[in-house]
């Protein structure tokens, strides 16, 4: 039986029958009438004097509830009252307030008491005490119901149903539940809690029972040790007492004047209360010249708390303090006490399960604090970063392998409706187990669909690399713009990502050509998607608005026929030609680039156009340039070697040059007021401070810590280890 079925026949079997208000019999004053003249019929003056304690205070809400739950809750606390020796000795007054209710704040009214009397009754066997019970309950009953602390429920306020429904609740949810399975085997049970504590960190309920005197333990936090042990004693022990907010009240079912502060509904004043405070003051007050802090650890990637344990550390390296964080199942507010001197430097550190991270930080000068950390947030040394980036990367890889099995076996990518098919040839020995790719397209375009697969079926055998995948793709659509459109982008980074993680490829020894319309796609493509390639070859093509800006780091080689008049290819190339020369004249440490133009020779080149590819495979991919020059297009991207930007600011014409000169990182940005630094150690130390300066105006002095966050982001936005940034810094202006 799967759990789900599980927890739905449950949920059926508790609510089958279950009236709660408005029942047929009568509304208002006529059902509770009804209700104590039947229990002085049936339990004689037993019967009455508890029916008319219920009556007397009952909660507004309550008038019209249903008679037959009235009954049957009535009938099942009689029935544990006798039974179990701890509800025997008890006085009618302690029965009928805290064993007696049938609802504990302001929840769901529902049938809970059959079955849990059986369930509870089960549990409790042998226990000799109501303490030792109790103890026996909270133990075992949250893991049989399979109803554990989360923050994903629905509502705090949820009745026993709604929490086994969901599989989850809150603290009050669970306080709700333990009261309710005490009360259901005699154990008289209330909860407690506080609105707020003392230093406004939140909220919190647990319970309390009793046996012979007011005992308090959390709900789904079973101690060992035993009653009156709970991660909130300290906090509990600072409540201010009388006050509606920072008090510690515990519910009531007699009129006090004074009610149960329910931070959900807090102008509902229905539940009435106790001043419970004193129970819980401290006489320990000789820490106060000393800063507090709670700490909590998260993965911000699931949302999760994670547990972790916590030292703090001082100048001299002397341990000050640690704790130990909880994760899912406790409450948020169980969170360990750090303790030490005020205002004082201290490293944190972090170990979850072998793995150990650190961050510095200052104790408070006055009160608290709490302390949310980031296990994949927290700062790395670069040995770690390298340990990470490895792990992750198997794990991203792996996750690739398994999404896209059948686009590999289909040999056909996939990205929105389009569908890029593509055919494969394998040459020579891979390097050091590494193979290199070579991503060659077709042309045509402007034809019928049977002229563009003549053309594919000719590209697959076109060019020999002496080693390497060479992949013949087929363009998606028969438009004259083949291999410029937007679909071809997130395409090819599909297949590019897919090769290098699960075929071996070098992701520094991918290559990009392409013949006649397929030239016209290098051209757009390889400025636009520059960070991709080790090197790039147009062959017999025309640019269109395709500028060579962007070719800053992409060694770009450009084949033509002297005599490829059409469009004036020949003449145009020339003129690109020209430009790249420009380019590397005026920086020439960048823009590496071949111009063949064969005289005499039209539009076919007698496959004198191979050499580019010797010529290709003589380049790999620098992805950490020093000098980055990024020329959006009108097909964009939010990222480009190691720059990036807002997907709101990615617009064509914009155009990005950053440098880097040692610790200083110099950026002019043109069209754009945002950017994000995407780093690592191969580009500069990230041990040291640095510089950032955008437009002449320094933004940024200091260090830039590698993270966990950091790798995961890069690699989730491309599978690419060896372009992976294992920090980033975003800046605006």
């Amino acid at each position: 039986m799967t759990l789900m079925l599980a927890r739905s026949i449950l949920v059926f079997v508790w609510l089958i029958g279950q009236p709660v208000t408005g029942h047929a019999d009568g509304v208002g004053q006529d059902v509770w009438q009804d209700f104590i003249s039947k229990a002085e019929s049936e339990y004689g003056d037993e019967g009455r004097r508890a029916a008319s304690f219920l009556y007397e205070a009952r909660p507004e809400r309550d008038e019209g509830i249903s008679l037959d739950l009235l009954e049957e809750n009535l009938r099942y606390a009689l029935q544990a009252r006798h039974e179990f020796p701890w509800s025997r000795s008890l006085s009618a007054e302690r029965f009928h307030n805290d064993v007696l209710p049938y609802a504990v704040l302001d929840e769901t009214r529902e049938s809970w008491r059959p079955e849990f009397y059986k369930r509870c009754r089960s549990i409790v066997q042998g226990a000799s005490t109501a303490s030792e019970a109790a103890q026996t309950l909270n133990r075992e009953l949250f893991n049989e119901l399979d109803v554990h602390y989360n923050t994903g429920r629905k509502r705090p306020n949820q009745s026993p149903a709604e929490s086994v429904d969901q599989g989850r609740a809150t603290c009050t949810g669970l306080s709700i539940i333990l009261v309710d399975a005490c009360r259901s085997v005699g154990i008289p049970a209330r909860v407690a809690g506080v609105a707020s504590w003392h230093d406004k960190r939140g909220n919190h309920t647990w319970v309390e029972i009793w046996d012979g005197t007011w005992q308090f333990t959390g709900a789904d936090e079973y101690n060992a040790a035993g009653l009156n042990r709970g991660w909130f004693v300290n906090d509990a022990s600072k409540a201010i007492g009388g006050d509606t907010e920072h008090a510690v009240w515990a519910t009531t079912w007699e009129r006090t004047g004074s009610h149960f502060p329910m931070v959900w509904a807090p102008d509902d004043l229905a539940v009435h209360a106790v001043d419970v405070t004193p129970t819980y003051a401290s006489t320990d007050n000789g820490k106060d010249s000393e800063a507090q802090a709670f700490v909590r650890v998260w993965d911000s990637r699931s949302g999760q708390r994670v547990v972790a344990e916590v030292e703090a550390s001082n100048a001299d390296a002397a341990i000050v303090c640690s704790g130990r964080t909880r994760n899912g199942t406790a409450d948020l507010n169980d969170m360990p006490e750090l303790r030490f001197p005020r205002g004082e430097r201290l490293t944190l550190r972090v170990t979850v399960g072998e793995r150990t991270r650190s961050k510095m930080f200052t104790a408070p000068r006055a009160g608290s604090t709490t302390l949310d950390l980031y296990w994949d947030e927290l700062p790395l040394s670069r040995a770690e970063a390298e340990g990470v980036l490895a792990e992750r990367w198997l794990i991203r890889a792996g996750q690739i392998a398994e999404e896209r099995s059948g686009e590999l076996e289909a040999l056909a990518f996939v990205h929105a409706e389009h569908t890029l098919r593509y055919l494969e040839r394998t040459f020579g020995e891979s390097q050091d187990g590494e193979r290199s790719l070579w991503i060659s397209l077709h042309g045509g375009g402007g034809a019928p669909t049977e002229v563009n697969d003549k053309q594919w079926q000719n590209q697959i055998g076109l060019y020999e690399p002496e080693e390497g995948i060479y992949i013949a793709p087929r363009a998606p659509t028969d438009t004259w713009n083949l291999w410029h459109r937007g679909h071809i982008d997130p395409l090819f980074d599909r297949m590019i990502e897919t090769y290098i993680a699960t075929r071996g490829v070098d992701p520094d020894r991918v290559y990009l050509m392409g013949y006649s319309a397929g030239g016209d796609g290098v051209y757009q493509l390889a400025p636009r998607m520059a960070d991709r390639f080790g090197a790039a070859s147009m062959m017999a093509g025309h640019p269109n608005d395709a500028k060579p800006l962007g070719l800053r780091n992409l060694p770009f080689a450009l084949f033509m026929g002297g005599e490829d008049n059409a469009y004036n290819r020949a003449g145009v190339a020339r003129t690109w030609g020209g430009e790249l020369r420009a380019l590397h004249k005026a920086d020439p440490t960048g823009y590496a680039h071949k111009i063949a133009i064969y005289e005499g020779l039209g539009h076919w080149m007698d496959r004198r156009d191979a050499e580019a590819l010797p010529w290709m495979a003589s380049f790999t991919r620098d992805p950490w340039p020093t000098r980055v020059v990024w020329r959006q297009d009108d097909v964009t991207h939010t990222r480009s070697y190691w720059l990036g930007v807002p997907a709101e600011l990615a617009r064509g014409g914009t155009v990005i040059v950053a440098e880097v000169d040692g610790q200083e990182i110099a950026v002019t940005a043109d069209g754009v007021n945002a950017v994000t630094l995407r780093l690592s150690d191969y580009l500069l130390d990230l041990d040291l401070p640095i510089e950032v300066t955008v437009n002449g105006k320094s933004l940024h002095k200091g260090r830039v810590h590698r993270t966990q966050a950091a790798i995961d982001v890069s690699l989730q936005e491309r599978a690419d280890p060896r372009s992976a940034a294992t920090a980033l810094l975003h800046l605006r202006w």
